[in-house]
């Protein structure tokens, strides 16, 4: 499908015929992440530039769907699992175990490839900062953010997320 392969990357841009076979020449791989543990992340990294937490998930909140951000926008917004039949899923915490698998089934050495990835200290981590973090948030928002990621959270399994609970 080499004519099919420009510059262009936006699926959007092609016809139905073109997107089902460069879709089709194509291991689909789909990184996934707790949409919690997304909004933490762009929150730390200083995308919120509100004082708090609880401020920035409200801006979150108060931008709805359509103002929002790529960094904590719905995963089954961007990445339409419904649509795509995505080859595998793999779930930020478990990335270690995943890419193993995902390199031998290349054919590729999968042991020296990869950098250290520690992801029982990383979901403990996570695990706390969230604990943390969800008790700085109303009850109100934390029926917003499940609300929010609902589609999220039907379309994938994120074990022990607190927007689930």
């Amino acid at each position: 499908y080499r004519q099919l392969h420009t510059k262009e990357t936006r699926l959007s841009k092609f016809n139905q015929t073109e997107i089902k076979a460069m879709l089709g020449s194509y291991t689909k791989v789909l990184f996934i992440r707790d949409p919690f543990h997304r909004l933490i992340a762009t929150f730390l990294q200083g995308m919120g530039i509100n004082p708090s937490f609880s401020s920035f998930i409200q801006e979150v909140l108060d931008g709805g769907m359509h103002n929002s951000s790529m960094a904590w926008k719905p995963l089954v917004s961007l990445c339409k699992p419904c649509l795509i039949q995505y080859d595998y899923v793999v779930m930020f915490g478990f990335l270690r175990h995943e890419l193993d698998h995902l390199l031998r089934r290349a054919g590729l050495p999968a042991g020296g490839l990869l950098p250290e990835l520690t992801d029982s200290q990383v979901q403990s981590t996570y695990r706390w900062l969230a604990e943390q973090m969800f008790s700085e948030l109303s009850a109100q928002q934390k029926k917003q953010l499940s609300h929010f990621y609902r589609w999220d959270l039907a379309a994938f399994l994120f074990p022990r997320s607190f927007l689930s609970e």
